[in-house]
């Protein structure tokens, strides 16, 4: 089963998508700080990691560029899901590695899951 960690502060928003995303056949984790949120990357790793920008105690754009310091991190597929802007966005975000930058406000209720299906499609032989 194809497995999603979800780094989201907003409790219920966080368990919005874990719902969404259940059932539509993914297994999915939640975290709801960014230090927290890394270290159950790395024990779970994941095919996916959704990242809020502003989290308690470490930052989205800064698991991330965490993330890929690490041999295991380095081709976990990344979606930023944010109300931040892009044009908004931290400085050095651009030169990160990831999907899709989503602003919570543009989301439709059904796109999280096409979105996530459309990104882990496996690239053409």
């Amino acid at each position: 089963m194809t497995k999603i960690v979800i780094v989201e502060d907003d409790v219920m928003l966080a368990e919005i998508y874990q719902t969404w995303l259940t059932l539509a056949g993914y297994e999915c984790y939640l975290a709801n700080d960014g230090q927290i949120g890394f270290d159950l990357i790395a024990k779970v790793l994941p095919d996916l990691v959704i990242l809020d920008l502003m989290l308690p105690s470490k930052s989205g754009d800064d698991i991330l560029r965490e993330m890929r310091k690490t041999d295991w991190g380095k081709t976990i597929k990344a979606i930023f899901l944010t109300n931040i802007s892009e044009s908004e966005a931290p400085d050095g975000i651009e030169e990160l590695v990831f999907e899709r930058y989503i602003v919570k406000a543009n989301l439709a209720t059904n796109q999280l899951s096409e979105i996530i299906a459309e990104v882990l499609k496996p690239l053409p032989q």
